[in-house]
């Protein structure tokens, strides 16, 4: 039975255009190959055509002529961030604090969020809408978040907030 499935195997293997041997072995089993065996008697086998599919090209893409303006990505309807005193000083005895962040629709797969402290770019990207910020000096501020792509260009940054931070400086 082990010899028939790997000749089996052997059959379906073989390129289309080869000849196939039918025999008995020493054994009494029967055998195939693409061989013929010698000193015993042999049938040759006829295969039927195999099957084919064609692959199915997909037409390049059309390159856009030097003038034309790509069309900028969706931006986020609303882009916004939440958590902020806008009245009263932050009161952050060690500086660090969280802020929100309102998206819709949901932040999409590649896309991060990424803060904006005082003008600069502020910690890592994540795809998470609550960052956290860490000993930032007491005083005035601002703060936005952007919104980044997997290249990590910005897609989208939100109104920036100024806000105040209160902090306990022992002597």
């Amino acid at each position: 039975m082990r010899s028939a499935l790997i000749c089996l195997l052997l059959l379906v293997t073989l390129p289309a255009a080869a000849q196939i041997y039918k025999y008995t072995d020493a054994n009494g089993n029967t055998a195939y190959s693409n061989q013929p065996p010698d000193g015993r008697p042999s049938q040759s086998i006829e295969l039927p055509p195999l099957n084919s599919v064609e692959s199915v090209r997909k037409p390049a893409p059309t390159t856009l002529p030097a003038t034309t303006v790509q069309v900028p990505q969706t931006t986020y309807q609303t882009l916004a961030l939440t958590g902020l005193p806008t009245e009263e000083a932050l009161r952050a005895n060690n500086g660090t604090f969280d802020v929100g962040v309102a998206i819709q629709p949901r932040l999409r797969p590649g896309d991060t969020l990424r803060l904006v402290l005082d003008g600069q770019p502020y910690g890592q990207p994540a795809n998470v809408p609550r960052l956290q910020l860490v000993n930032v000096d007491r005083g005035e501020h601002s703060l936005a978040v952007e919104v980044l792509d997997s290249q990590q260009a910005v897609l989208q940054q939100s109104e920036t907030v100024t806000f105040t931070v209160q902090r306990v400086h022992l002597p």
